[in-house]
């Protein structure tokens, strides 16, 4: 079977280096190239170009990478259902979640699976929306938790909960002290989001660019913390789930700015690859959500 040959070929795709892909691994560098050249004799294609800086991967090898990630999948599904036959829900859950789920919401789930499921084991993978979408894609989580959109026809897609939003400032902003606000009274302000592929960044540029709102500048942090840091610093404006905002505003550190006739909601979902859906750690996982 040519199940460790592609899980080392999987392997050196994503480290790009023969001698990191070894240590990995826990196998010698000959066995590593000994892997690959019996792939490629396989399919009869050359699956890396070699250069003194690494290895790139060609066009026919992300092709087989993107199966290579499925039939791994399928064949450690195998070994989880087997065993679970004869015993309780155990082994490895890979659970992938976008930064406001994953830091802000996943912890309090995971109690509640871990109570139903004491002998399950979790790997918690935080990302973006985009890299998450991508990585159920590929079989590098088997289940993932995303804000955003997602319109993959090959994922299965549950709404997970309802999340609200709120604009957010510095207590000092001239903003901070009003009642309400109106969409005239954002305009010309310096704001401060999340990067591109974020689902709170997604529902921002909506926000701005339906309501023609005019940004006098654009401060983009790739981390919840930092985009908070900023605000209390006094960078500029921002839209933020209240989950990651609940404990700087009863400390009195961000304020919340109401704008008038108007409430920010979006729909948290989960998702999954069909060929997940009958691993008994998802399966086990996917009930607990199901109660929120």
């Amino acid at each position: 079977m040519y199940y460790d040959a592609l899980k080392t070929f999987v392997t050196l795709a994503e480290v790009g280096n023969f001698t990191k892909a070894s240590e990995s691994l826990h196998i010698s560098q000959p066995s590593v190239s000994l892997h690959i050249k019996n792939l490629e004799k396989e399919f009869q294609t050359e699956l890396f170009r070699r250069s003194p800086k690494g290895v790139q991967i060609t066009p026919t090898g992300k092709i087989l990478y993107s199966r290579a990630r499925q039939l791994m999948a399928i064949y450690e599904q195998a070994k989880d259902e087997i065993l679970e036959h004869h015993n309780s829900v155990r082994g490895k859950l890979i659970i992938g979640a976008s930064f406001t789920i994953g830091e802000y919401i996943l912890p309090g789930l995971l109690l509640k699976v871990q109570n139903d499921f004491p002998e399950l084991e979790f790997q918690i993978v935080i990302g973006n929306t985009d890299e998450i979408v991508n990585d159920v894609q590929v079989f590098k989580v088997d289940i993932g938790l995303i804000e955003g959109h997602t319109n993959e026809k090959e994922l299965m897609v549950h709404p997970l909960m309802e999340d609200e939003l709120f604009l957010v400032s510095p207590k000092s902003h001239p903003l901070a002290g009003k009642d309400e606000v109106s969409i005239y009274d954002l305009q010309n302000h310096a704001w401060v989001t999340r990067e591109e592929g974020s689902g709170t960044r997604e529902y921002l540029n909506h926000f701005i660019r339906s309501n023609g709102i005019k940004v006098k500048s654009l401060l983009t942090i790739s981390s919840n913390q930092g985009v908070k840091e900023s605000i209390m610093k006094g960078l500029g404006l921002s839209l933020l789930s209240q989950s990651v905002i609940d404990r700087e505003v009863k400390h009195g550190e961000l304020s919340i700015i109401h704008l008038k006739n108007k409430k920010f909601t979006r729909t948290l979902s989960y998702i999954y690859s069909p060929i997940m859906r009958n691993k008994r750690s998802v399966e086990a996982f996917m009930q607990v959500l199901s109660k929120e």
